[in-house]
Order: C-alpha cells, then sequence, then structure tokens
C-alpha cells in the first residue's frame, strides 16, 4: 500500500463542548487556527504527504464544512458520510469505512493535528497488515490516559489521570476497509471503550509510535499553543 492508495477517514462530527467558550458558533474542526480553518490545515498536511482521497465524517453544523469545501481542496478529493444523530467514534469510523475506496484507511481525529510520517506507517502496514494504533510519547499522561504495549501491540487502555511521561494515544488508527465485515455492532458506540477494550487479547492490534508534533485543539490551552505552533503549516493550507 502507496501513500497513494491510502484514503484518510476524518472523524469531524463532534459537538465541540470543551472548546465552545472560544469558538462559540462554528463546529470544532472549522476553528480559526491562524486566519484559517483548522480543517484546511489538516487536510492540507494529508495532501502534501500524498493522501488523494478524504472522507469527511460530520454531523455537528455539518453543512458549514460542506459548504465550505465542496468535493474538493486543491488536489484532494473529499467525500461526506454525515450523521443524523451521534453515532460515537465507533459507528462514525464503521459508516466512514463504507465511504472509502482503499484496502487500508488512515482513521484521523478531525480536532487533532499530527505530523505522521505517512510514509514509515504505510511501509509498517505493508509489513504485517494487521490494524495499527498511532501513539506518541508526551511529558504528562494525565489528560489523555495512557497505552501499555506488549512486544509492539496495543495490550491495555490507562484510564486518564496518572501524571507523568508515557505513550498516548493520537486518535490515528490504520484500519483494513473492511474491519467491522461480519462483527455485530450497535449502531452508536465507542471504538475505544466499546470495541477494542473487549477484544485487546485477540485483536492483535499493532502500535506506530510518531515522532510528529501533535496537538489536540478540543481544549482552549492547546488552541492557543496551535495559532503559534501552526502558523507556517497555515501558509502552506
Amino acid at each position: 500500500m502507496g501513500t497513494d492508495a491510502v484514503d484518510a477517514l476524518i472523524l469531524a462530527g463532534g459537538f465541540g463542548t470543551r472548546l465552545r467558550a472560544v469558538v462559540p458558533d462554528l463546529p470544532k474542526p472549522m476553528a480559526p487556527v491562524c486566519g484559517r480553518p483548522f480543517l484546511e490545515i489538516l487536510l492540507g498536511s494529508l495532501r502534501r504527504k500524498g493522501v488523494t482521497r478524504a472522507v469527511l465524517s460530520l454531523g455537528y453544523m455539518a453543512d458549514t464544512v460542506v459548504q465550505h469545501f465542496g468535493p474538493r481542496y486543491g488536489a484532494l478529493e473529499i467525500g461526506y458520510e454525515i450523521e443524523d444523530r451521534p453515532l460515537g467514534t465507533g459507528g462514525a469510523i464503521v459508516r466512514g469505512l463504507k465511504g472509502c475506496t482503499s484496502d487500508a484507511v488512515l482513521v484521523v481525529n478531525g480536532d487533532t493535528f499530527l505530523d505522521i510520517e505517512l510514509d514509515l506507517l504505510t511501509q509498517a502496514w505493508a509489513g504485517h497488515q494487521r490494524p495499527m494504533i498511532v501513539g506518541v510519547q508526551v511529558q504528562d499522561t494525565a489528560r489523555y490516559g495512557r497505552l501499555e504495549l506488549t512486544a509492539g501491540r496495543l495490550s491495555r487502555f490507562v484510564e486518564k489521570g496518572i501524571a507523568g511521561p508515557g505513550f498516548i494515544n493520537t486518535g490515528h488508527y490504520v484500519l483494513p476497509r473492511r474491519f467491522f465485515d461480519g462483527i455485530e455492532l450497535p449502531e452508536s458506540f465507542s471504538f475505544e471503550s466499546d470495541f477494542l477494550v473487549p477484544r485487546l487479547n485477540t485483536l492483535d492490534m499493532r502500535a506506530f509510535e510518531t515522532q510528529g508534533r501533535f496537538i489536540d485543539i478540543g481544549v482552549p490551552d492547546d488552541y492557543a499553543r496551535a495559532q503559534s505552533e501552526l502558523r507556517t503549516l497555515a501558509d502552506l493550507a
């Protein structure tokens, strides 16, 4: 799987409750960063890394996003999957994968910037073709929770609240497009707690450690940090 064959599925349907105090009238992925909607910066970064097609999974204020981008963003083709009610991360991924065309799909959080090493990630996928979770080392995991690994495989999610350095989930995954085929699932569910956690012993989910810059704009402090740290990328979007 080369990067020219990777669809990106961007989960951008949340209400943005934590950011509402500073961005009250826009869906969270459209929050302005350095004068541009954050989603432009995210899509521009993926496009420069070789992604040619993205599916946006939308819910809250979906029309705002669709009207802004339409069917393309530069050379990047855009498709849409729009929820009429919240489906959780799991339900959104199930539905979004049906709109993808590549054999494996890069799943991305729509309120998170990650300078992912896509070439290395797809090389790792090609080597084992197992589902993958992308993690990053941070100085304090209390806000995020942390991941525990065994021989390069995801073995445990640790709840939020534990301070100190560790390995956290970036909310990015590589999943086979037919990952959920044959599995009975509710329409709405959490991908992490309802799907991954009960299956960790059998799923064989591999971990990829990124060295890329990671910013979650979903909280006001990091949203403020993004205004300076993503300025150069905003100019390129």
